[in-house]
């Protein structure tokens, strides 16, 4: 995850927002119309400092995925968010503060590089943290956010939090979840809490912050968000049902095809036992498919970048799209 506050900068200006909401004009429910991808996809953003990581047009199948309802007619991606947990405790927090209306209620939303908690859930989060490491660290107040002097390594002092939601599912958050370390002061590192307060409103949207190192995948098909913890540079797999061709390659059905860390397809998986996301797309027979699950970094050439978006067109041309 990289947050600079410069997108209009020259360097880093972009055109638009590709959108992928829920509503029947947004690219994945336009491409799932047409049959060319299922009204499911996915996203690992990379936790480094280089920022990155893999969008997929498909469904992921990983085991330790775990789901919660999508709270329906709602025009974002609401979540019932039922608690918060720090250090295995549940914190005092009525539960009106959660509950969902237009302007009420949690929101998942990678388009907001941190994340914003509801006034009484944010102090209640703050006291639960200052507590927990009252012993070890100095706090300090730097613009209005709470930030700490740390001689030690984060994890042997923060605890684990995690946010609960209905069907039973908890995205537990690590240290490096909800802090963000800033510049040393004196010879101690400087961590921040990440999240920030939409001052009188009771709307929690969790965004970039809480989503790194993380497989996240939005099932429009069943109505539902799941998540699984994933080292976004690692290599991974797509495995294709009725599989024609991929950039060349033909294989039978179910077969499970690697992917390089430059997004190259180089053949028949042989590895066992190695981390991988599998990714099914389902086709009408005869049907050639077009996938882009490539990974995107800063570093990214300009070829490699065109590559990118002329897969993504040859994807919009199949479904009848032109973008302008």
């Amino acid at each position: 995850m990289l947050h600079t506050g410069k997108l209009t900068d020259s360097h880093r200006a972009v055109d638009g927002i590709f959108g992928f909401g829920q509503q029947s004009l947004s690219v994945i429910s336009q491409l799932s119309s047409q049959r060319v991808t299922p009204r499911t996809f996915s996203h690992c953003l990379k936790g480094n400092n280089d920022g990155g990581g893999i969008l997929v047009l498909g469904e992921i199948v990983e085991p330790d995925m775990v789901y919660t309802p999508l709270v329906p007619s709602m025009p974002h991606y609401n979540l019932d968010l039922r608690s918060i947990s720090v250090g295995g405790q549940v914190l005092s927090i009525d539960a009106s503060v959660f509950s969902t209306s237009i302007n009420h209620g949690a929101i998942i939303d990678s388009g907001t590089t941190l994340s914003y908690l509801a006034d009484e859930a944010y102090n209640a989060f703050i006291d639960a943290i200052n507590n927990a490491v009252s012993e070890h660290v100095h706090p300090i107040l730097s613009h209005g956010n709470q930030c700490y002097l740390i001689t030690d390594s984060i994890d042997h002092i923060f605890p684990e939090a995690s946010l609960n939601f209905a069907g039973g599912a908890s995205l537990i958050l690590h240290p490096e979840d909800y802090l963000i370390q800033q510049n040393p002061i004196g010879g101690s590192a400087v961590w921040c809490i990440g999240f920030k307060t939409i001052e009188g409103q009771k709307l929690t949207i969790l965004g970039d912050l809480i989503m790194k190192d993380k497989i996240f995948v939005y099932d429009l098909e069943k109505q539902r968000i799941g998540w699984v913890n994933y080292d976004c540079k690692c290599k991974f797999s797509l495995l294709k049902s009725a599989l024609r061709t991929v950039e060349g390659w033909s294989a039978p059905s179910g077969e499970v095809f690697e992917v390089s860390s430059t997004g190259q397809l180089t053949g028949p998986s042989t590895t066992k036992g190695s981390s991988s996301v599998n990714v099914s797309v389902n086709t009408e027979p005869g049907k050639t498919e077009f996938v882009n699950a490539r990974p995107i970094n800063n570093s990214s050439s300009p070829d490699e970048l065109q590559t990118t978006v002329a897969l993504l067109l040859n994807m919009f041309m199949l479904a009848g799209l032109l973008l302008l």
